[in-house]
């Protein structure tokens, strides 16, 4: 990341010595590198780094954080689809279950392929539309910054659906089925491979509508998840720096590394558990096949979120409303402290790497 500038701490001022200004009251800038990069404020500002190096960084924060942990995403998967198979409904129950009757990468690491189909693209997309976004609106146009994150959020996640909703929906399906001719469970799918499944689903009948299943459901989850996730996001990360630059932790320029790990995890933890209903709702909406499915398990007859969410609540009661949100707290808590700390060290490495061509050119 660049190099921040900065100005001797006021003698005169204690919140001066924290870093407070009027217009930057937690001391961090609202144009630097990765979501913001907690630094001593100055009335100069540094070039932000071009758009292309959050495109890359996003790529590979979103790649290997949903490669860590997709069998934790798998296990989510199952109970909310299934909620009458108890052997899934323990977390680690089920990840042992899973693990001895389908295996690692038919049954744990079922639906990886379709999931990097939809990771990659969305690192380039989500990233790319944010960080454009947040820097036209609030350094050009002064808008508010809660109010920026929360439509840079939701836009980044819009345009994404475009591609992100196909690969969730292939990859719900391959989860839920886990292996090919699966005989420990029954879900109604049996796809030799993505190769397989896209082949399938375009031939029954809709075509590639059904690529889109669950598409409403998908953005009522994704839109409100990114707005709070990165919202929350950027206040925590601006209230740890300041922590720590009264406490005197760190370099007092950057986050710390456990710092940035817990601001990353809780913003999407608790954003996991307050969109739990909704994933609910879309992972059933998505998955369900009314021809094969046990009876215990309500059939969802309308897309609507809010008509399922009460045919759900009605029918099956309040607590599977919150089926799976052990492992998706636990899943979303590691997965976004992990791909925003990547997101974050990439940031720094493709721009240290740039300015050294710089000076040798």
């Amino acid at each position: 990341m660049r190099s921040p500038t900065s100005q001797p701490p006021s003698k005169n001022s204690g919140l001066e010595s924290l870093g407070y200004s009027p217009a930057d009251p937690f001391g961090i800038t609202t144009d630097a590198p990765g979501l913001h990069k907690a630094q001593v404020s100055s009335s100069k500002e540094a070039s932000p780094q071009p758009l292309w190096h959050y495109i890359a960084a996003g790529i590979v924060g979103s790649g290997f954080s949903d490669s860590v942990m997709h069998s934790l995403d798998t296990i989510k998967t199952r109970q909310q689809a299934a909620p009458d198979a108890l052997k899934y409904q323990n977390t680690i129950k089920g990840y042992a279950t899973i693990w001895r009757e389908e295996g690692f990468s038919r049954g744990l690491y079922s639906g990886y392929g379709a999931a990097m189909l939809g990771s990659i693209p969305r690192g380039v997309t989500f990233f790319g539309t944010y960080e454009y976004l947040k820097k036209k609106l609030i350094n050009e146009w002064g808008v508010n910054e809660t109010v920026t994150h929360l439509f840079a959020g939701v836009m980044g996640d819009l345009v994404t659906s475009i591609t992100f909703v196909p690969s969730e929906v292939l990859k719900t399906r391959l989860q839920t089925q886990g292996r090919y001719n699966n005989p420990y469970f029954q879900s109604g799918y049996n796809y030799k491979g993505l190769g397989d499944a896209i082949s399938s689903l375009s031939k029954e009948a809709g075509g590639w509508r059904n690529f889109y299943s669950g598409y409403k459901a998908t953005l009522s989850r994704d839109l409100p998840f990114s707005a709070m996730q990165f919202a929350l996001y950027e206040k925590f990360r601006k209230l740890a720096f300041s922590f720590e630059r009264q406490y005197g932790i760190g370099n007092g320029k950057e986050l710390g590394l456990v710092s940035e790990l817990l601001v990353g995890g809780a913003a999407g933890g608790i954003t996991g558990i307050l969109t739990t209903p909704l994933d609910v709702c879309k992972t059933r909406i998505q998955t369900q096949n009314p021809d094969d499915v046990k009876k215990s398990r309500t059939i969802l007859k309308s897309s609507s979120v809010i008509k399922g969410i009460s045919t759900i609540y009605k029918n099956e009661g309040f607590a599977t409303l919150f089926s799976g949100v052990q492992p998706r707290f636990v899943w979303l808590f590691v997965q976004s402290s992990i791909m925003l700390l990547a997101y974050q060290e990439v940031l720094k490495v493709i721009n240290d790497s740039t300015k050294q061509k710089g000076l040798q050119s």
